[in-house]
């Protein structure tokens, strides 16, 4: 991970909204809107361009960390739950049958 996906990953968290890390990232953009300005970059010149990509490229590469993040945890979520219903199925004595485990 680059330093800069590295900072932006750590300015959000997953349990943030959608638009609360979209609120983050459009500070991104606007730090570097600025010092685009500072060093009198052209919107249209090839560093800024460049440079824009780059933001837009570690945004996305940042939301695809927290999807799969949040969907690793509902999977989780989901087994311990199914976990407790088997127990709970063999506690009171009824017939359990487990689903196959993924790569057996």
């Amino acid at each position: 991970m680059s330093d800069f996906t590295d900072l932006v990953a750590r300015a959000i968290s997953p349990t943030m909204s959608r638009e609360e890390r979209e609120a983050v990232y459009q500070v991104v953009k606007q730090a570097m809107r600025r010092l685009q300005e500072r060093e009198n970059l052209r919107p249209d010149d090839p560093r800024a361009l460049l440079q824009e990509h780059l933001v837009e490229e570690t945004i996305r590469d940042v939301e695809t960390l927290v999807t799969r993040y949040l969907a690793r945890q509902t999977i989780l979520e989901a087994e311990r739950a199914n976990e407790a219903a088997m127990a709970a199925g063999a506690a009171v004595g009824e017939e359990v049958l487990r689903p196959p485990r993924s790569g057996a």
